[in-house]
């Protein structure tokens, strides 16, 4: 028998990508929209709107037109859950990755070289501990596509406390990535 672990006071349990997804398959989460595992923490989400549907979906075509023209090997993929052990399985609106498809695998967090969340709602969640996540992953590069304040926000350089450069780029002008050399798409018709 194992011996139960003992602390001088409570303390918060925080889930494992393994916990979250052995909850999953037993439809746990069935009644939310969509869930996503931060820092051991399950998340429900907001459901997407109209806003965030046609922000993304155009993101998604000219960052996956740009990606096939300047990263060989590189594919764009909407939505698609995210291992970064131990508690993190976030679902971004975009990713840049060169990871092959697998059955019933996320994609390793190691294999991404660009994050795009699409922020109608969310932006000061993906702009905090979304980046400290990402960032403490070493994704190089991230993007916070905020529909209410009109601006992408561009952030680079990941390290333990966050990224350490950022830059704001008004919805409008093209965006050109600063860890991928050639990739620049518009930002046009976003909003």
């Amino acid at each position: 028998m194992t011996a139960l672990r003992k602390w001088d006071e409570p303390r918060p349990v925080k889930l494992t990508i393994d916990d979250f997804l052995r909850l999953d398959e037993t439809e746990a989460f069935r009644d939310y929209a969509k869930t996503e595992l931060i820092e051991g923490v399950i998340f429900a989400m907001n459901a997407q709107y109209s806003a965030h549907a046609h922000a993304k979906t155009l993101l998604l075509r000219r960052l996956a037109d740009a990606v096939d023209k300047v990263l060989p090997g590189y594919v764009t993929w909407s939505e698609v859950s995210v291992a970064i052990p131990p508690g993190n399985l976030p679902e971004p609106d975009l990713v840049v990755t060169n990871f092959r498809p697998s059955p019933r695998a996320p994609v390793p967090a190691e294999t991404i070289a660009l994050v795009v969340e699409v922020a109608d709602t969310t932006a000061a969640f993906d702009l905090g501990q979304k980046a400290g996540v990402y960032a403490r992953a070493t994704i190089a590069e991230y993007w916070v596509v905020d529909l209410d304040a009109g601006a992408i926000r561009q952030l680079w350089e990941p390290g333990t406390e966050g990224y350490g450069q950022q830059k704001t780029i008004a919805l409008g002008e093209p965006i050109a990535a600063i860890t991928m050399k050639g990739l620049k798409i518009e930002t046009t018709g976003l909003r």
